[in-house]
């Protein structure tokens, strides 16, 4: 196993942290003053340096303990791509954009080793992991701590949009959105991950700009588009979730004020009918070529084979689950509960057998007692009620069973769950702490629910 991180790293490392953190301050200071007491200032730094932190831990983690993974699979990728351009400038354009072929006059000697060349989802990821990393001399921990910004601009992005629904819920929004473990740890390195939430906290944003707020701003416009865009290209199924979820909140925004019941109820039917007609048809016309695993004609294959694979593999090993046969469609929607309560609620404590399973352990955990809990303390009637009243709410939950249903139904092991759950953890996290504050006062402690 090859050392991507080198003395290199560790001699540009203070010298960009000196940097971001020098241009942070600045902007916290002008954007969040001391002088107004700006709600949002003491979460900005904080926030950021988990991220920071989560990056460089993650690479670390990698090297060291797992000595190989795919976020060293996408920096080799990025220095292939970098290798050519001392070779010429249009060589490197050209491999960065993927644009020849193994045939293509000079190009064989890079694309034979790009093992990712033909997956143009995971190759993008290389592609701005080696544009990045040209500035500072193709290093490993440089380049993560770009990515760990990204994602962290996009999570401060969908925490503002929020905040702007509920500026009462300050706190309980930042715990949700920019202080959850597992998105520091898996959502801040050199992965897939990190660039969707990068995305999918932009496109919260600037949805929200244009559709509540009437912002119809340029700026606002362009988000949109590169966000819809760079989560199309890296994990398209996560569009398939997150669009019938979005379209549904700005919905209920606007129809909640219709003083006539009947008209409401059929414009939010037409509505629900019209998107699922839809979003069915989008997934079938997308396809196995852009969907992959996740296409309708592939779900269930991929769930069993996946099933199979990871059951002969993992053995005892701590990281296997099994949510039983799913040879069909029907059958695999009946899946439906224990799929979403894998990728929320589990693994279990007693189902760890490794370091890294048991901290997931404990994160699941925590989210599976919180729900108990607020369950309990506000009532079953109570939480449905909030739920049915408030659209941000039906949003976040929507997008949470169908995204944790996708990627539970077929990842069968818990190490690769960790990572591919996170994009749907915030929005849960959001949706318990408002049902339980929304029903509490919200100057009660965190500590409060959690029994402490």
């Amino acid at each position: 196993m090859p050392n991507y991180i080198t003395i290199l790293d560790f001699i540009i490392l203070p010298f960009l942290l000196l940097i971001v953190y020098g241009v942070a301050y600045r902007y916290r200071d002008k954007k969040y003053p001391l002088k107004y007491k700006h709600p949002y200032r003491k979460y900005f730094i904080p926030a950021l340096t988990l991220k920071i932190t989560g990056a460089i831990l993650i690479g670390l983690i990698y090297q060291y303990y797992y000595k190989g993974g795919d976020t060293f699979n996408f920096f080799r990728h990025s220095q292939i791509i970098n290798s050519a351009l001392p070779d010429s400038f249009i060589k490197w354009v050209n491999l960065l954009f993927r644009v020849p072929n193994e045939t293509s006059l000079g190009y064989y000697e890079y694309i034979r080793y790009l093992t990712w060349y033909n997956d143009p989802s995971s190759y993008m990821v290389s592609s701005i992991a080696a544009f990045i990393s040209i500035f500072f001399g193709t290093t490993y921990l440089p380049t993560a701590i770009i990515f760990a910004l990204l994602s962290f601009s996009g999570s401060w992005a969908m925490f503002r949009a929020f905040a702007g629904i509920y500026p009462t819920f300050i706190r309980q929004l930042a715990i949700a959105i920019l202080y959850l473990p597992s998105v520091i740890i898996w959502g801040s390195g050199i992965f897939k991950d990190t660039l969707c939430l990068a995305s999918l906290g932009w496109l919260t944003h600037s949805v929200f700009q244009i559709m509540v707020k009437r912002n119809f701003s340029p700026l606002n416009i362009m988000t949109t588009i590169i966000s819809l865009y760079l989560t199309y290209m890296i994990k398209p199924y996560i569009l398939m979730a997150f669009i019938p979820a979005l379209l549904i909140w700005i919905l209920f925004i606007y129809t909640r004020n219709i003083r006539n019941t009947a008209i409401k109820i059929i414009i939010n039917l037409s509505f629900l009918f019209l998107t699922g007609f839809v979003t069915f048809y989008a997934i079938n016309s997308l396809g196995e070529k852009y969907l992959g695993k996740y296409s309708m004609e592939n779900i269930t294959k991929t769930a069993e084979v996946t099933r199979g694979w990871i059951s002969y593999a993992s053995g005892d090993e701590g990281s296997a689950y099994d949510l039983g046969e799913a040879k069909s469609a029907a059958q695999m929607f009946t899946k439906l509960p224990l799929a979403v309560n894998v990728t929320l609620f589990r693994p279990y404590l007693w189902e760890s057998r490794k370091i890294i399973v048991l901290l997931s352990a404990i994160e699941a955990f925590v989210f599976l007692f919180l729900t108990l809990k607020v369950l309990y303390v506000v009532g079953v009637k109570k939480v449905w009620q909030t739920i049915a009243k408030d659209p941000t709410i039906q949003f976040c939950l929507i997008f949470t069973i169908i995204f944790a249903f996708a990627v539970g139904i077929t990842s069968y092991n818990f190490g690769a769950l960790s990572r591919y759950k996170i994009p749907c953890l915030p929005f849960y996290a959001l949706s318990i702490l408002l049902i339980y504050y929304k029903n509490v006062s919200a100057k009660r402690p965190l500590l409060k629910l959690i029994g402490i």
